[in-house]
């Protein structure tokens, strides 16, 4: 059995697409797969080439509407029987930290993971495994809850407040 990654994803805001943290504009966002070549190794804190060629996994990038060759988060996805499994989620470099562009990203990326399950039929039912320190974090953000031990699961009406937070317009 695959060790499962422990998810540390700030969730700084829940916002309406992303936000630029200077200007306070809305900018819109938009998901699709990406590819070993689109990733600089040097950039990202976990190796997202494995996590691409590793079969059992579906990676995406976040970017926005406007640019699309900037990669603003990814996210590690990998579909269950009734539910969708998030196994790695990562914001980009310059959307960490006190001097972050924008805010949203986090949040952003798991109200993703939500709408694929959505879509999936599985009513936006979506785990993850927390790092045990951020489980009451995600709980008060998210509105993940705790399933047993570190495992988070995302269902129902939280799963619905996430997705028509940042995909209302879609």
């Amino acid at each position: 059995m695959k060790v499962k990654s422990e998810v540390s994803i700030e969730i700084d805001k829940l916002t309406n697409s992303i936000e630029n943290i200077i200007t306070g504009e809305i900018v819109q966002t938009e998901f699709s797969k990406v590819t070993v070549k689109e990733i600089k190794k040097k950039e990202w804190l976990f190796d997202w080439h494995k996590e691409i060629k590793d079969k059992t996994y579906e990676v995406y990038k976040m970017t926005t509407v406007e640019n699309k060759n900037i990669i603003q988060g990814l996210i590690s996805l990998e579909k269950k029987e009734d539910y969708i499994f998030v196994n790695l989620v990562e914001s980009a470099f310059f959307n960490r930290g006190k001097d972050k562009i924008y805010e949203g990203v986090g949040g952003n990326l798991f109200a993703f993971a939500c709408k694929v399950s959505k879509d999936f039929g599985f009513d936006g039912f979506v785990s993850f495994i927390a790092k045990t320190a951020l489980m009451e974090y995600y709980n008060q953000k998210l509105g993940a809850t705790r399933a047993i031990g570190q495992r988070m699961i995302i269902v129902d009406k939280d799963a619905m407040n996430l997705i028509n937070q940042y995909f209302k317009n879609k």
